[in-house]
This record gives C-alpha cells, structure tokens and sequence, in this order.
C-alpha cells in the first residue's frame, strides 16, 4: 500500500471520528436552537394566543412585523438594551481589569480579595434581585433607613423613572464585574513572566509595563469580554424582571421583558414571536457590528 493510499484511509478515519462525536451535538444544537428560532418565524406569521392549537391560530402575513416597526414600546426597550450594552462596556470592563492587575500584582496574599470579590456572581440573578429590591425599598430599604435616621424622607431609586434604569444598572454591574475579573486574571496568567522580569531589569515602572506589554497582550481577552457583555445586555431579562418588573411604567423596559409580558401576559404568542425574532435579528447586528468595530481597533 502507497504511502498516499495509508494517508487517504487515516484521514478518512479521522473524518468519520469527528462526525460521530460531533453528530449529538449537532442534533442537539438543531433542536434547541436551529429549530425554535425557525418555530419563532413561523409563529410570527399568525394571530394566537397560545392556548389553542396553533394550527387553527389565524395566519396574519406580515400584519405582526409592521406592528414591530411602528411599535414605539419595543424600540424604546432596545434604546434601554443599548443603554445598558454601553454602561456594562464602560463599567464593567475597565473596572473587572483593574481589580484583575491588582490582584495579579500582591499574587497569592490577594486570595481573600478573590473570594470575596467572587461571590456577587456565584449568587443567581434571582435571589439578587430579590435581595437588591427589598433593599432599595421607599420605605423599609436600607438607604431609606438610613436617610430617615439623619431626618431625611424616604430614598425611591427603584420607583423614579429617571434614575430606576441606572440603578438596576448598577446591580447588573455589581453582579457580573467578578466574571470578567476572573477571566483577566486568567489571561494574565498567560503573559510569561519573562516579559515582567525583562521590563523591571530595563527600568519600566509598573504603568509602563501595563500599557506597553501587559494590555496589548490583553486585548484578545478584553474583547472576548466585551463580546460577552454586549451579548448579555442585549437579552438580559432576570434580574431586572425582578426588581422592576420593566417598570415604574417602562423605563426599565427591555426587549426580553417586554417579550415576556406580550406573550405570557397578555398571551398574544404570534405578536411575542415577532418580537423575539426582532430581538435574534437586533442582537445578531449590533453583536456583529460592535465586535468588528472592537477587532478593527485591535488590528490597528
């Protein structure tokens, strides 16, 4: 046998391999993913309300899809979405990287910084918005506790349309800044540590050694983050569904809530259909447009 027929047959084994490890989840992928967002479309094309058989719901065309366009409640929630998408990016990363340099400074003598740092995100969503409701309360809350034992009035964050947004922000904030802070730490981990020791006999000090060797090897990693993040801004729903329910009246708003009330509220499935595949289509371009905006910077 010719040593390209042996290469020929052990390349086809490899082949055969890697169907039959890939082929379970490729089946699982088309039948939790590929094949609800196509039920998602097709669903979007009919009146229902989710209770009877879908089959006798009445097909509307695209009646549901120019509600969308003129629906100024969804639009307002994705402003919501991108407020938060900008906030988490401004916040998140930057603060999550200067707790990772710190920690990776001072090495293991930080490793109770770690764990206490940590624990917002080991918490669900659930229990924290819960926890962060009662807390901001107007009347028992702990800053309006506060503010009534120095004499002031009750401190409404959570019911004052102009700053509940930005609150619920900060929770989000709170929660997920030790997930990017562990994923710069373990990036940091990366970087040999040859280059700190070259760059300490040549003189650099601390700043130089972080902005000229230390955040450009980075970079890949702050960008997986910010991908990350602007993927979960987008369709975050949770906690904020929790503590705000979408409200005082929508300025909490987000694209998945608002999904949520239209079709398990209200049980208008084919107009909540819509929206859902309006928030697939909304994320997949912003995702795409920012990430490439973010790789662009990098390459320059």
């Amino acid at each position: 046998m010719t040593t390209n027929s042996l290469r020929d047959k052990r390349q086809q084994e490899v082949r055969i391999a890697a169907a039959v490890f890939l082929a379970p989840t490729i089946l699982i992928m088309l039948i939790y993913i590929v094949y609800p967002i196509i039920d998602s479309f097709i669903t979007s094309t009919v009146e229902w309300n989710g209770r009877t058989p879908r089959a006798r719901a009445a097909f509307v065309g695209l009646a549901n899809w120019v509600r969308l366009v003129q629906d100024k409640t969804f639009w307002f929630a994705f402003r919501n979405n991108i407020i938060i998408m900008f906030l988490s990016l401004v916040f998140q990363v930057p603060f999550a990287l200067g707790l990772a340099t710190f920690l990776d400074r001072i090495g293991k003598k930080g490793l109770i910084f770690k764990v206490i740092w940590f624990l917002p995100y080991l918490i669900s969503s659930v229990a924290i918005g819960v926890l962060f409701k009662f807390a901001l309360d107007a009347n028992y809350g702990l800053l309006a506790s506060i503010a009534k034992a120095f004499g002031g009035g009750g401190v409404d964050l959570l019911g004052n349309p102009k700053v509940a947004l930005f609150t619920v922000i900060g929770v989000v904030c709170w929660q997920y800044i030790p997930f990017y802070m562990v994923l710069y730490i373990a990036a940091y981990g990366m970087i040999p540590m040859e280059l700190y020791e070259a760059a300490s006999i040549d003189g650099a000090s601390m700043g130089q050694y972080f902005w000229k060797i230390a955040l450009p090897m980075l970079k890949p990693t702050i960008i997986s983050g910010a991908t990350i993040s602007i993927i979960g801004a987008l369709k975050y729903f949770d906690l904020i569904f929790v503590m705000t329910g979408g409200g005082p009246g929508t300025s909490t708003e987000l694209m998945a809530t608002y999904m949520y009330k239209t079709s398990f509220v209200k049980f208008n499935m084919g107009y909540g259909a819509t929206v859902a595949c309006g928030m697939f289509i909304l994320i997949t371009a912003t995702a795409l447009i920012v990430v490439s905006a973010l790789n662009k910077q990098t390459e320059v």
